[in-house]
């Protein structure tokens, strides 16, 4: 099985369930498993690996990406 990985030109901002940040790279989970995330936390710059299922893409009015209060990040 080949790993792709895709890194962004402009990260990507992002919120996960230890704070904001910003998604740097994202690497081929497979057919069976989820995207691996790797985000650069605003608080301190440190480097973490999320699961798709447990980050969100910050809201944003131009992409119409609209803020959902009742979603939770697991």
């Amino acid at each position: 099985m080949t790993t792709m990985i895709h890194e962004f030109n402009n990260p990507i901002p992002v919120k996960t369930i230890h704070g904001t940040g910003y998604a740097i790279y994202v690497r081929d989970g497979g057919t069976y498993e989820n995207d691996i995330w790797c985000v650069a936390l605003c608080n301190g710059g440190i480097i973490r690996h999320y699961r798709s299922d447990q980050i969100v893409m910050h809201h944003n009015m131009t992409f119409d990406i609209t803020k959902n209060e009742t979603h939770t990040i697991t």
